[in-house]
C-alpha cells in the first residue's frame, strides 16, 4: 500500500476545523430560529433587524467552509470516509445557510403580523418551532458522533412536523374565513409555518447525510429510513 504523501496529523486538524466551523454555523442558525420565534411570540418588530444581522455571520461561515473545503480537496486529496466527510460538510453548510434564510423570512413575516390584530392562539405553531429546533440539534449531534440511529430518528420525526403543519393550516384558514380582519395576518402566519416546515426538511437532509457519511449509501427518497 502506498503511503499518503500528506501527514495525517495536520490533515486531521483541518478536518476538525471544518467540523468546528460547521457546528458553529449550525448553532447560530438554531439561535436564529429561536430569536425569530421569540419575535413572533412577543410581537417584537425590532427582532427582524437582529435576526438579519445575525444571519450575516451564518453567511460568512458558509463562505469560509466553502474555501476550506476547496483547500482540502486541492491540497490533501481526501479518500473514502474522509472524502465523504468533506462532501457532507459542504452540503450541510448549504442546508444550514438556508435555515438561516428561513429564520429571516419568519422574522420578516412576524414584523408584518405585529401590525395587525393577533390571531387566537395556535399551539401547533409553537410545537413546530420547538420540534424543528430539536431536530436540527439532534442532526448535528448525530453528525459529530456518527450516530446513525439518532439520524434515523430525526428523519422519522419529520412526519410529525408535516402533521402539525397541516393542522396549523386548517386552523389558520378557519380563522380567516370567520373573521376577515385575520386574512392578512393569517397569510403571513401561513408563511411562518411554511418556513418552519422547511427548517424541518433541511434538518432531515442533514440527518440523511449522516447516514451517507457512516454507511456510504444514500437513503434519500427511500420509503423508510429503517
Amino acid at each position: 500500500m502506498t503511503e499518503s504523501p500528506f501527514p495525517r496529523g495536520p490533515f486531521e486538524a483541518q478536518l476538525d476545523r471544518l467540523q468546528q466551523m460547521l457546528l458553529e454555523m449550525a448553532g447560530r442558525a438554531e439561535e436564529l430560529v429561536r430569536m425569530a420565534m421569540e419575535g413572533l411570540s412577543e410581537r417584537d418588530a425590532s427582532m427582524t433587524r437582529v435576526v438579519r444581522r445575525a444571519d450575516d455571520r451564518v453567511d460568512e461561515l458558509e463562505v469560509a467552509i466553502d474555501e476550506h473545503v476547496l483547500e482540502l480537496l486541492a491540497l490533501q486529496h481526501p479518500m473514502a470516509g474522509d472524502l465523504r466527510l468533506v462532501f457532507v460538510a459542504l452540503k450541510a453548510s448549504n442546508d444550514i445557510e438556508r435555515i438561516g434564510d428561513h429564520a429571516v423570512n419568519i422574522a420578516k413575516a412576524s414584523r408584518r403580523i405585529a401590525q395587525h390584530p393577533p390571531l387566537p392562539a395556535i399551539m401547533e405553531i409553537w410545537e413546530i418551532g420547538g420540534q424543528v429546533r430539536r431536530m436540527l440539534g439532534k442532526a448535528l449531534d448525530a453528525m459529530v458522533n456518527r450516530d446513525v440511529e439518532m439520524a434515523r430518528m430525526v428523519i422519522a420525526e419529520d412526519q410529525r412536523v408535516d402533521d402539525l403543519r397541516t393542522s396549523a393550516f386548517r386552523i389558520i384558514v378557519s380563522y380567516m374565513l370567520e373573521q376577515p380582519r385575520y386574512i392578512t395576518p393569517g397569510l403571513d402566519t401561513i408563511l411562518v409555518v411554511q418556513n418552519l416546515e422547511r427548517v424541518g426538511d433541511l434538518a432531515t437532509n442533514i440527518a440523511e447525510d449522516v447516514v451517507f457519511l457512516v454507511e456510504g449509501r444514500s437513503i434519500k427518497h427511500a420509503s423508510s429510513p429503517w
